[in-house]
């Protein structure tokens, strides 16, 4: 992955966490990793945590002007290779689904012109209705690659799919992924 370049996008949910070690993975295999959180991914995780692990700004809002004079949703999808929603919410991909763009992470999704990967996480619940899994069908169909859930303990003290897959499942899938691109 030396010099690979990737956009990981954080939606809101718990498994937000789980996003700064996948983060702090893809670094150490030498990927250079641009952070764009959600509003939501906000009160689970905060920003200075994937700028000390990446060394680059996080990006939180279309209009955002750090380092992206054109606008982060063109320059930021021009520059990544690759990118990669962990953990992708069922709110994230519903937008993705119906081609929603109000906030730069679904705007991103948008404008990319390279592979998406997709790692969902979500109450078990959530995970089972139909619309969910018509959306999931519809990203699939549209070519995403899904990162599908595992099952165990989620954090809303049950059991059951919807937890994401581990970091290190997530960061087999990335390099499968860039191993594909050449």
């Amino acid at each position: 992955m030396q010099g690979r370049e990737l956009l990981l996008g954080v939606a809101g949910g718990v498994a937000a966490f789980k996003a700064a070690a996948l983060t702090s993975q893809l670094v150490q295999s030498g990927a250079r990793v641009t952070v764009v959180m959600t509003a939501a991914a906000q009160h689970f995780i905060g920003r200075a945590t994937f700028e000390a692990l990446t060394g680059r700004p996080v990006h939180r809002d279309v209009f955002d002007p750090v380092d992206c004079p054109l606008g982060a949703h063109i320059e930021l999808a021009e520059r990544a290779e690759l990118m990669c929603v962990a953990p992708a919410t069922a709110n994230f991909m519903a937008k993705a689904a119906g081609g929603l763009a109000d906030d730069l992470l679904s705007t991103l999704y948008l404008t990319n012109p390279g592979p998406l990967l997709l790692a969902p996480a979500m109450n078990s619940d959530m995970w089972e209705k139909p619309a969910v899994q018509r959306n999931l069908a519809q990203l699939r169909e549209d070519g995403a690659i899904i990162v599908d859930p595992e099952s165990g303990w989620l954090s809303c003290r049950k059991t059951g799919t919807g937890r994401m897959a581990s970091p290190e499942t997530i960061h087999a899938a990335i390099a499968a992924e860039f191993a594909k691109l050449g």
